[in-house]
């Protein structure tokens, strides 16, 4: 009898849909305030995690579910950075 491996979930903040880790993006705050886009989901940080649609981008904005995750305000050149970056790693 094999264990099955553990699949980590993490809930989507802008549609609420549960996926696996590895099928979203990490949203990071530093120790320092910075607001980046984590590739690697291993860095040190408060994270929030969208999925790779541009739409549930738009929704976290929209519903303030960033602001919430990370608990602080998010200023509107972050979410500028952060579409221009999905728009770089949806592109591939």
């Amino acid at each position: 009898m094999s264990a099955m491996k553990k699949i980590p979930m993490r809930q989507c903040i802008g549609c609420g849909e549960m996926k696996s880790k590895k099928e979203m993006i990490r949203i990071l705050k530093t120790a320092e305030g910075e607001i980046v886009l984590d590739a690697t989901g291993r860095k040190n940080g408060r994270g929030a995690y969208l999925c790779k649609s541009p739409d549930c981008l738009r929704k976290a904005v929209k519903s303030r579910g960033l602001e919430r995750s990370l608990k602080t305000a998010v200023p509107q050149e972050v979410y500028e950075n952060l579409e221009k970056e999905m728009g770089q790693i949806a592109e591939p």
